[in-house]
């Protein structure tokens, strides 16, 4: 069997014994990671565990721990009161909040990750209050962050910009941005209704009113103010100076558990470590197989087919599978130099390729080996995560199915 084919068939098996034995599928994925690794590709074991996700896993950590503290003392059912006055008890209405917040914030220049890792644990606070599923919540975040991530200051649309600049193609900013929104929107108002909008419509939250709330918390407190101030340093040095949102959250989870240990052993009960686990292996796996060239040799065994269309069909496939497991910015750089002979000669139409890759590499951050997929089920409530994880995973997988090929019938073939 081809390398190819050998990696596919190894994350199938990864797959399937963790279903059915119920064991940690990362765990699983780091021992195909290390057998497939070290006896088909001849990897030593550092070059093989060097592909696990260290940003990863210290983005999960950190807010997680920082969050988990949040909640032990109280910070975040006071944050979530203080807002239920904003939404006047219509809970339709706090994913479509979260949407636009991602969408504004992203779109001003913010890291993709750095809004999903700050708005998500506060989200999903209010899809507890609330009753609302988190994948709903989530998703919103993520749809709003991917809304706003191709807009002429964002931080996708400048390494898809770059990119295309180097081959010397041009398209419109503004057409790129009002596209991508506009389809992302549509994205969000699917998942809306098909995690539980619709009920959304006709309750406020529940039984969980505002003062019911407010008298569980107990009165405001100095490490309630302290808890604040460390969540707004995380949220300006993430978006406005670019520093790492995982150590930021990390370094204020040390500085509240320095100062109140009393908070450390529930707090640091929030820490997703199987989600950890979960992500961290997958990924490993997914970079072995990069690392072995298996990723670029299907790339260019696609730019060699000789029909256009089928190349850029096969090239959005690539772009959903890929960047559902690994990096999305890494699907920019290594396929539209490879699409940009296409590009030039007028084979393939420049801003309907480009329109569709930003939409095919993006839409599958849903899936829950994404960044923010991976923190939406590490900060949901522990007895619903592996409900979340499998809403996101059905609904991950269906965009890698659908959204290729529908951005390849909207932009390429039409």
């Amino acid at each position: 069997m081809t390398p190819e084919i050998v990696g596919v068939v190894g994350l199938v098996a990864i797959f399937a014994i963790a279903m059915w034995r119920k064991v940690n599928m990362g765990a699983v994925a780091l021992v195909a990671a290390f057998l497939l690794g070290t006896f088909y590709f001849s990897l030593e074991a550092a070059d093989i565990s060097a592909g696990f996700p260290g940003n990863l896993l210290v983005t999960l950590v950190g807010v997680t721990f920082f969050f988990g503290l949040a909640r032990t003392n109280g910070t975040v059912d006071h944050v979530v009161n203080g807002a239920v006055d904003l939404v006047k008890g219509r809970a339709a209405l706090i994913p479509w909040v979260f949407f636009l917040l991602a969408a504004v914030i992203t779109g001003s220049g913010a890291i993709s990750a750095a809004t999903n890792a700050i708005l998500i644990p506060v989200g999903l606070a209010f899809a507890t209050r609330y009753r609302i599923n988190p994948v709903l919540i989530g998703l919103s975040i993520i749809n709003g962050t991917n809304a706003g991530g191709f807009s002429p200051l964002a931080v996708y649309f400048s390494i898809v910009n770059g990119v295309l600049e180097g081959e010397g193609i041009s398209v419109d900013p503004l057409t790129i941005f009002l596209v991508t929104f506009a389809f992302n929107l549509a994205l969000n108002i699917v998942s809306f209704f098909v995690f539980g909008g619709r009920r959304l419509f006709h309750h406020s939250g529940g039984t969980d009113t505002g003062e019911e709330l407010q008298a569980g918390t107990g009165p405001w407190s100095a490490k309630n103010t302290l808890t604040l101030l460390l969540f707004t340093l995380i949220l300006v040095g993430g978006l406005f100076f670019g520093l790492d949102v995982g150590f930021l959250a990390l370094t204020a989870a040390v500085v509240l558990g320095a100062l109140w240990p009393a908070d450390l052993k529930e707090g640091m009960s929030g820490i997703g470590w199987g989600v950890v686990l979960l992500i961290g292996g997958i990924i490993t796996y997914v970079s072995v197989l990069q690392g072995a060239g298996v990723v670029d040799n299907l790339s260019n065994s696609v730019v060699g087919i000789g029909s256009a269309l089928v190349a850029g069909l096969l090239m959005m496939y690539i772009a959903g599978i890929v960047s559902a497991f690994a990096s999305t910015n890494a699907m920019f750089g290594v396929l539209v130099p490879l699409a940009a002979p296409l590009l030039v000669a007028g084979q393939l139409p420049a801003l309907g390729f480009t329109l569709a890759l930003c939409v095919a590499a993006s839409a599958v951050d849903s899936s829950p080996f994404s960044t923010g997929g991976a923190l939406v089920v590490a900060n949901s409530e522990e007895d619903k995560q592996e409900k979340a994880f499998k809403g996101l995973m059905a609904w991950g997988m269906s965009m890698v199915a659908i959204i290729p090929v529908a951005v390849w019938l909207i932009f390429l073939a039409w």
